[in-house]
């Protein structure tokens, strides 16, 4: 029988079922050295090269980058194929601002709902970030900030705004958020202030607190993107 079998039903897993799945990671891929900077507005962006990155074939690479193109991350230009749309320190900060009113509306609602067992886990996650900040573990920290989120958004159990926020999300570049600078140690200040909110019960602490989180970590990229573009100007 040709095709995998899936560990939950037992049925094949065909090469036609799993391409989207590596097209939604490509598209992830790409977004991600968008908005963390590393390809810049104008760079070319071709199939063959993201899918070497990633170990996929050029098929669903080329599927995502129609995706993005659609987002308008990406341009198609005739004869030169994709490159990387413009994006400014503004587009930057507009993004996080919407992604921080979703994830101030999950900590108000979990500030309401939190457990001193949950309480017990966000201040463990959060020492285990001073650890990773102290060692300089970049990949950890980075690690232990998503769990620190993602447990704040379980416990206000709240699924479509979940959902929300996970549309919003696929724009803020995870996977690269330690080489902002600043962020380490922007993160390690802000978990603090979203956990007095949280201990306090204090909905509307908690709600300020994460939205000034995530707002400032969307300043602080942006003035990468502001650096970035300055450069640009006077090297032309």
């Amino acid at each position: 029988m040709s095709g995998r079998m899936t560990e939950a039903t037992g049925t094949a897993r065909t090469p036609e079922a799993e391409r989207p799945q590596l097209s939604d990671a490509a598209a992830a891929y790409i977004r991600s050295m968008i908005m963390s900077g590393r390809w810049r507005p104008g760079d070319s962006v071709r199939p063959e090269v993201v899918g070497q990155a990633l170990g996929i074939s050029a098929t669903p690479a080329r599927e995502a980058l129609h995706v993005l193109r659609v987002e308008g991350f990406l341009q198609l230009l005739p004869r030169r194929g994709f490159q990387v749309a413009p994006l400014t320190g503004q587009d930057v900060r507009d993004l996080f601002e919407a992604h921080a009113l979703i994830s101030g509306e999950l900590a108000a609602r979990a500030a309401v709902r939190v457990t001193p067992e949950d309480l017990a886990e966000l201040e463990a996650l959060h020492h285990e970030l001073l650890a990773a900040a102290h060692r300089k573990d970049l990949a950890l920290l980075e690690e232990k900030n998503h769990a620190f989120h993602r447990h704040i958004n379980l416990v206000a159990d709240a699924r479509k705004i979940t959902w929300v926020l996970g549309l919003t999300g696929r724009y803020i570049p995870t996977r690269f958020y330690s080489a902002i600078e600043g962020w380490p140690e922007a993160t390690l200040h802000d978990h603090t202030g979203i956990l007095a909110g949280l201990r306090a019960g204090d909905a509307e602490a908690a709600r300020r607190a994460m939205h000034d989180h995530i707002a400032n970590s969307g300043d602080l990229l942006a003035r990468q993107f502001d650096r970035q573009a300055a450069d640009d100007e006077s090297s032309s």
